[in-house]
């Protein structure tokens, strides 16, 4: 639902969509909040599509490729949080933007481990909402390290793929996980707060805790340091943040 006395965005019924814009995939299963964002992405010229069920949207998605995906969590036939794991293996790189009324922290939390890219609770301002979405839009067309593979000590990561290596051994990282380290690998020689992780990486001015940032570099000094309590790369910067030493 949309919040109190807040209409969508703009006041045109319709307008032409912009091929070079990109569609945004819509999964929800409330006809009535279906055509709310169908009208709120349409006014900005996105071409929109809508599915009713998760099924079907992991369907069209494998197809089309959306720009960004906008999704609620109490789907039919497939849950959002399971059709969020089948979209960023097929496509890391696609936005997911979920769309719930489910407040809960750790909902929240398993989310972005999940790879979701931002979290809005309904109801929520359709004004908002469009930022967010062109946000994340942006932030995955910056540019990617100028190598699809990356090295540094005995660790090898390709980014495009996916993968980890350190000593020749496959390490599992997660969908956070890689974009946290890609961030790093962007900015390496920078100190980075925590906030401007949080914000950067997975999309969240107001995250609900910062601990959610130690956590994470912990699990990625755990799998690629040679030694994670004394870390030669992932390193902590007192009172300022985290700074990557290549």
């Amino acid at each position: 639902m949309l919040k109190e006395m807040e209409l969508p965005v703009g006041t045109r019924e319709e307008s032409e969509p912009d091929p070079g814009l990109g569609t945004i995939l819509v999964v929800e299963d409330d006809v009535s909040m279906q055509k709310v964002l169908r009208r709120i992405f349409l006014e900005q010229h996105y071409s929109t599509v809508v599915a009713g069920d998760g099924k079907t949207g992991l369907e069209i998605f494998r197809v089309q490729r959306p720009v960004a995906v906008v999704l609620d969590l109490m789907l039919p036939q497939m849950s959002g949080r399971e059709l969020c794991q089948n979209m960023k293996a097929l496509s890391d790189e696609t936005p997911v933007i979920v769309l719930s009324a489910i407040t809960e922290v750790v909902d929240k939390v398993l989310l972005l481990e999940y790879g979701a890219d931002d979290y809005i609770t309904k109801p929520f301002s359709p004004r908002e909402l469009l930022a967010r979405v062109q946000a994340a839009i942006r932030r995955r067309k910056r540019a990617a390290p100028s190598t699809a593979t990356y090295t540094f000590d005995d660790c090898e990561i390709n980014f495009q793929k996916m993968t980890a290596h350190r000593g020749g051994n496959a390490v599992g990282l997660t969908s956070h996980e890689f974009k946290l380290l890609k961030f790093f690998v962007e900015h390496a020689e920078q100190v980075l707060s925590r906030e401007v992780l949080l914000n950067e990486v997975w999309g969240y001015n107001h995250y609900p805790t910062t601990r959610t940032v130690d956590n994470q570099i912990l699990k990625l000094r755990q799998k690629l340091e040679a030694d994670p309590a004394n870390p030669r790369h992932l390193l902590t910067m007192y009172g300022a943040g985290y700074k990557f030493v290549p």
